[in-house]
C-alpha cells in the first residue's frame, strides 16, 4: 500500500501584473493539475481557471480508467468552451492554456498533458521528465536540429504547438507508470523550469514537500521571475 502527501504554490513572478497560472491539488481524489494560460490580459487567467475548475468537480471513480476518461472528457469540453469564448467575446483571438495532470492509484500513475507545463519524477536521487513539451523547440531537438541546451536558450522556446483552446481538436498526450514509495512528483509551469536548473530542482525535491515548494518558488524569483511560477509536489510513502 502507498499513500501520498502534497503541497502547491504559485506566484505572479517579478514581471507580470496578473497570474495566468492555475493549480489544483486533490490528494483525496489522487488528482493534481497545473495550467498555464495564454491570451493576454483578462484571457489567460480565464483559460487556466476554465481548465482547472471543472476538474475540481469530478467525482473520483473506483475505476482508474473511468476517472482518467472523465478528466480527458472535461479537457475536451473546455477546449470547445474556450474556442467559443474566443470567437464570441474576443474577436477570434486565440485563448488557451497548457495543462499537465497527475492521477494516482495504488498501482498506477497517469500523466495527461497538452503544452509545455511539465511533470517530473525524482526516484532514488534521479530526476526524470515524464512529460514531453508540445513546443516548436522540442520538435527541433527531436529532429536533431538543435541540442537540448540550445533549446533552453532558443528565442522561440515559449512557442507551444498544443494547448487547451488552441485548436479545433484537442489531442491530449498521456504517460502511464508505476508509482513507488519514495517517489516525488513535481508538476510545474515553464515559469519554474525556465528559471531553475534541473539539478537544483532535483536537490530541492529531496526536502519535504512544503519546504521544497517554497524554495523552488524563491529560487525562480531570485533568478528573475520573468513569468508566473507554479509548482505542485506530491510525495509517495509506504503504508503497511
Amino acid at each position: 500500500m502507498i499513500a501520498w502527501t502534497s503541497a502547491a504554490a504559485t506566484d505572479v513572478g517579478s514581471k507580470r501584473k496578473i497570474n495566468e497560472d492555475a493549480l489544483l491539488a486533490r490528494p483525496d481524489a489522487g488528482l493534481w493539475v497545473v495550467a498555464d494560460g495564454m491570451g493576454g490580459h483578462s484571457a489567460g487567467d480565464v483559460a487556466s481557471n476554465a481548465v482547472v475548475h471543472p476538474l475540481g468537480q469530478i467525482a473520483r471513480s473506483e475505476s482508474l480508467p473511468d476517472f482518467v476518461e472523465a478528466v480527458e472528457d472535461s479537457l475536451m469540453q473546455v477546449n470547445q468552451q474556450l474556442r467559443d469564448y474566443a470567437r464570441d467575446e474576443l474577436g477570434g483571438r486565440t485563448v488557451g492554456s497548457t495543462v499537465v495532470s497527475l492521477i494516482l492509484s495504488q498501482r498506477t500513475g497517469v500523466c495527461l498533458w497538452a503544452g509545455d507545463s511539465r511533470l517530473y519524477r525524482l526516484r532514488q536521487g534521479q530526476l526524470t521528465r515524464l512529460s514531453r513539451d508540445h513546443s516548436a523547440v522540442q520538435e527541433m531537438v527531436e529532429a536533431g536540429a538543435i541540442t537540448q541546451a540550445e533549446a533552453d536558450r532558443h528565442p522561440k522556446s515559449n512557442v507551444i504547438t498544443r494547448a487547451v483552446g488552441g485548436g479545433e481538436h484537442l489531442f491530449v498526450d498521456s504517460a502511464v507508470f508505476a508509482p513507488q514509495a519514495g517517489d516525488t512528483y513535481l508538476l510545474c509551469s515553464d515559469g519554474l523550469y525556465n528559471e531553475v536548473a534541473e539539478d537544483s530542482i532535483r536537490r530541492k525535491l529531496a526536502l519535504d514537500e512544503e519546504e521544497a515548494a517554497r524554495r523552488l518558488i524563491d529560487e525562480a524569483l531570485h533568478n528573475g521571475g520573468r513569468d508566473n511560477i507554479s509548482v505542485v509536489i506530491v510525495k509517495i510513502t509506504d503504508v503497511h
